[in-house]
């Protein structure tokens, strides 16, 4: 994403005879690491003389793993579980995730820790967004993280449509080049599906014909779709809308009130999907201020990540030893408190979000924690949030007064007055601080 970042940005720089910019890496820096990485299936244990590693399947995406560590020092042994991203049970495509034998430490995500999934009919959900915004002639533009989400959503489409309830003349479009190598490389993998999965396209990891899925390979493939006729289902990285193709599509979209954009997992906060979930009505794309008139829906349930039941459910299947202490991790702030509180009310296990710097030193089944004291959020991160929607506010605000002194000449004095009396507030209003 980020190297089509700088090239987007380099045509622009060489049209305003500015430096190039370099990407902070390639694809071939990335094919060079690679070769530094060993796979290790499931199930086998990684021998490093006084630490062992075993991989456990999290049912998150595939290949997700859950590790168990196993700490050997003097005549004392811990058992460290790390969950990792943990997934959700009874997902298509994904085996559940695997049950632990015992633990001294568990060190738990907490992405959900304050939600509980709704249990619906997802596809006849999806399908009722497609069809409404079909009838009223715009796009669904998805937002879909390219490993794991894309193929779901696929999974889902190819059900409708088999079952007869999703037209043929209604393009599917894949518009991520990570999204189509990452279904390829699950379509290779398809002995690591669960049964259902494979009892439903088959043994030989070929999705059978589906007449409107299309695969946008090019940048320009990808522009293309913004000037074309009729309607479409587009699927598009980042998951977030932070960056990636999707952006143009939310570009091109988001000012019409007959697309939709819909969101089917996470929104991280400070995200522009958090952003629009949240029901803000103008933003910025790719440099230019958009009102935003289509229809934003959320799906959840979709997400890969477990609700705070399911979390607490695996960890509830954890066999004896019970973990002497639990770690949260992954989550915000409110999302870790509300997981805490759950945890120590139905398991009765002693539970702690770990702050940034903390350190904790562990021997056998007992951990002594120092504290750091540092803020869980980055102070500058919270600033640059507030300033952002400061900027944004500001940038309407100059727009509307050139506009209405364009209009009426005699408005300039007194709203060149009122801009004086603003300025004059706000500096009153810091003053305080002494900043």
């Amino acid at each position: 994403i980020q190297e089509s970042d700088a090239e987007m940005l380099n045509r622009k720089n060489a049209r305003r005879s500015e430096e190039p910019i370099t990407p902070l890496y390639t694809q071939a820096d990335v094919f060079a690491a690679l070769e530094h990485f060993t796979p290790i299936p499931y199930q086998e244990t990684v021998d490093l003389g006084n630490v062992t590693v075993t991989f456990r399947d999290a049912g998150h995406i595939l290949g997700s793993a859950i590790l168990e560590i196993v700490v050997r020092e003097g005549m004392q042994e811990s058992k460290l579980v790390f969950s990792g991203d943990l997934g959700q049970p009874h997902q298509p495509i994904l085996r559940d995730p695997e049950q632990i034998a015992g633990a001294d430490f568990l060190i738990v995500e907490s992405t959900y820790g304050d939600r509980i999934h709704r249990d619906y009919d997802k596809e006849t959900a999806l399908l009722e967004v497609i069809r409404d915004t079909m009838d009223r002639g715009g796009n669904v533009i998805i937002p879909s993280f390219a490993v794991g989400r894309t193929q779901t959503l696929l999974y889902y489409f190819y059900n409708l449509w088999k079952e007869g309830r999703l037209d043929d003349d209604i393009p599917i479009i894949i518009d991520s080049p990570l999204a189509i190598q990452a279904t390829r490389v699950f379509l290779k993998n398809y002995e690591e599906f669960d049964e259902e999965t494979i009892a439903f396209f088959g043994h030989e990891g070929m999705i059978p014909a589906f007449p409107q899925v299309r695969i946008a390979e090019t940048a320009a493939e990808s522009r293309a779709l913004n000037s074309a006729e009729g309607s479409a289902i587009i699927l598009s990285a980042s998951g977030m809308a932070d960056a990636g193709r999707v952006l143009h599509h939310l570009k091109h979209n988001l000012w019409r009130p007959e697309s939709t954009v819909l969101f089917v997992g996470y929104q991280a906060e400070g995200s522009l999907g958090r952003r629009l979930v949240d029901g803000i009505k103008r933003v910025r794309v790719l440099g230019e201020e958009i009102a935003v008139k289509a229809k934003i829906e959320v799906l959840d349930g979709f997400s890969a990540h477990a609700d705070a039941v399911q979390t607490v459910e695996w960890m509830r299947a954890v066999t004896a030893p019970r973990p002497a202490k639990v770690f949260l991790v992954h989550g915000e702030g409110q999302a870790q408190e509300a997981l805490k509180e759950r945890i120590q009310e139905e398991l009765g296990l002693e539970v702690y979000a770990p702050f940034l710097g903390d350190l904790v030193t562990i021997q056998g089944r007992s951990a002594v924690l120092i504290p750091s004291n540092s803020p869980t959020v980055s102070i500058e991160a919270e600033m640059e949030d507030a300033l952002r929607d400061f900027d944004a506010e500001y940038r309407l605000l100059r727009k509307s007064l050139i506009r209405a002194v364009i209009r009426q000449p005699k408005l300039m004095e007194p709203l060149i007055r009122a801009l004086l009396k603003a300025r004059t507030y706000f500096k009153k209003l810091i003053a305080p601080y002494n900043i």
